[in-house]
């Protein structure tokens, strides 16, 4: 079995348990009873996934937004059993302006907009690459934390690249009183906002949905929540919970947090290693008195799969068997089995 193969295995189990069977392409295209290649016709919803880390996104290119997704869509998508399965949606769409080639839209799995996700914009690009609709090399996308370029070299399959992203500067907040005993902690901008608590402490002992939970009553709204150790010199090793998704196998603006945060506190340097559950990334840390450098998070991406979904499913997200999900690695149908 493939990589990609047992990656799969879940939501092709999945798939035979809610549908009795994983459709092709052309299943899905009969079942709408028109050619998809016809102008306004009720063609599959194609999409990508990808991982960075283990953190997985579902990926639309859509330049010109022919496709009306929303929350509600984004949710059934994300959901682990009634959907296909990831920590958000990406929807890439023509730019124009701040010379970007890309703007992307970011959905958390609970429907709610994000400003800005390190390895999501990172998978985007992937996929815009692989479409044909942006060439490999620097990349300028628009976010909703502006724009931000992703340095994107394929690997040897096209399957497998390696991406640095320049993610602006991470602005340093308060120190304030930590929730969890052994660590301090501190607040952190991204883009998106961040509590960061570093310290010596046992990270598979810490119950990070409570520890979430007592950070919102703490600072009176949800944001990112890290938990980080000095684990070598350069290195560190984190957990977090995201806002919109729960606990995640990786972070990138999580990292790249911890690792300003860690160097302010003396646990750090300019270079970090940051080990996720998932997956090692690397953040490069401006110089500490550089107020406006960016950090640049770099670490490979995969494209795991092909996705189509029946248009009538999105129609009816909530239930029933309207629709159907097809996943295929490089063009070839999944079996339940997750081989190929």
């Amino acid at each position: 079995m493939t990589g990609a193969g047992q990656g799969l295995h879940g939501a092709g189990r999945l798939g035979a348990r809610l549908w009795g069977m994983v459709r092709t392409e052309d299943e899905v295209r009969a079942r709408s009873g028109r050619d998809a290649g016809t102008a306004g016709d009720a063609r599959p919803l194609a999409l990508s996934k990808h991982e960075a880390a283990g953190n997985d996104f579902l990926v639309l290119v859509d330049l010109d937004g022919a496709w009306d997704l929303g929350p509600t869509e984004a949710r059934w998508l994300c959901d682990r059993r009634l959907g296909v399965g990831a920590d958000g949606l990406l929807i890439a769409r023509r730019a124009d302006a701040g010379g970007a080639v890309l703007s992307m839209v970011l959905y958390n799995a609970d429907g709610t907009r994000a400003e800005m996700s390190g390895n999501g914009i990172r998978c985007l690009v992937q996929a815009a690459v692989l479409a044909g609709v942006a060439p490999p090399g620097p990349v300028r996308v628009s976010t909703a934390a502006g724009v931000r370029t992703v340095e994107l070299v394929p690997g040897p399959n096209g399957a497998v690249a390696s991406a640095a992203v320049d993610m602006g500067p991470v602005r340093l907040g308060d120190e304030v009183a930590s929730p969890l005993p052994g660590t301090r902690a501190r607040l952190a901008d991204v883009g998106n906002p961040h509590l960061v608590l570093a310290g010596d402490v046992a990270l598979d002992t810490v119950d990070l949905a409570d520890l979430h939970r007592r950070v919102t009553e703490l600072l009176g709204a949800p944001v990112n929540v890290e938990v980080v150790r000095a684990t070598r010199p350069g290195g560190l090793a984190l957990r977090v919970f995201e806002r919109g998704v729960g606990e995640t196998a990786a972070c990138g603006t999580g990292s790249c947090a911890a690792a300003a945060v860690a160097r302010s506190l003396g646990m750090a340097g300019d270079v970090v290693e940051v080990a996720n559950p998932g997956g090692d990334l690397e953040v490069r840390l401006p110089d500490e008195g550089d107020r406006n450098g960016s950090a640049v998070l770099a670490g490979p991406v995969r494209r795991v799969a092909g996705v189509l979904v029946d248009p009538a499913r999105l129609s009816a997200p909530a239930g029933g068997d309207g629709g159907r999900v097809g996943l295929h690695e490089g063009g070839a149908p999944v079996s339940s089995s997750g081989a190929r």
